[in-house]
């Protein structure tokens, strides 16, 4: 279980943005441990020690609404494309498994709010949501003209929050270099 060489070391820490880019939502640090540590991915201390380095070098971020949540950051991403080939494809197979499970659980926790309201005749607030244990992980309020789009927003909002708050996020976080 204890990796020695250099390039053992650099794959646990390619395995940990592998996890971040599929699971593709914020996660918590427990979350995370606890699906690190229960199949055997690498001992506690290394995770802890590569999931500090990783948060350090600008390779995934903390966000904070309500809880520590974490995910993968645009550096993070083309680092994983460009090292990806030194994960076996046993390990990636083993990984999007385990994750389907959890990511399933995750969300399970989170509920996805999709709601728009008439405010006047061509005023329409629509509101999107994503609510995890009764803290907002994302509020987005938008006011469009008619019944239609509010209507197209929402559904599109129930099918791909997850793409969509992680874009979103990515945008954000982008530094710009001029």
């Amino acid at each position: 279980m204890f990796a020695n060489s250099p390039q053992q070391l650099a794959e646990k820490k390619l395995l940990l943005l592998y996890i971040f880019e599929k699971l593709d939502i914020p996660i918590s640090h427990p979350h995370l441990t606890d699906f690190v540590l229960e199949n055997e991915l690498m001992n506690y201390f290394m995770f802890q020690q590569f999931f500090s380095e990783l948060k350090e070098s600008g390779f995934i971020i903390e966000e904070d609404q309500g809880q520590q949540l974490f995910l993968i950051t645009e550096k993070g991403t083309s680092t994983l494309k460009y090292f990806i080939n030194r994960l076996s494809k046993q390990q990636l197979e083993k990984i999007d498994h385990l994750l389907d499970i959890k990511k399933s659980q995750i969300l399970k926790r989170s509920e996805v709010i999709a709601e728009y309201v008439k405010l006047e005749e061509n005023d329409i607030l629509v509101t999107l949501k994503v609510v995890e244990r009764d803290a907002a992980l994302i509020n987005i309020s938008l006011n469009v003209a008619n019944t239609k789009q509010a209507k197209i927003i929402c559904e599109n909002w129930k099918k791909n929050t997850q793409k969509i708050y992680s874009n979103l996020i990515n945008m954000l976080i982008e530094e710009k270099n001029h």
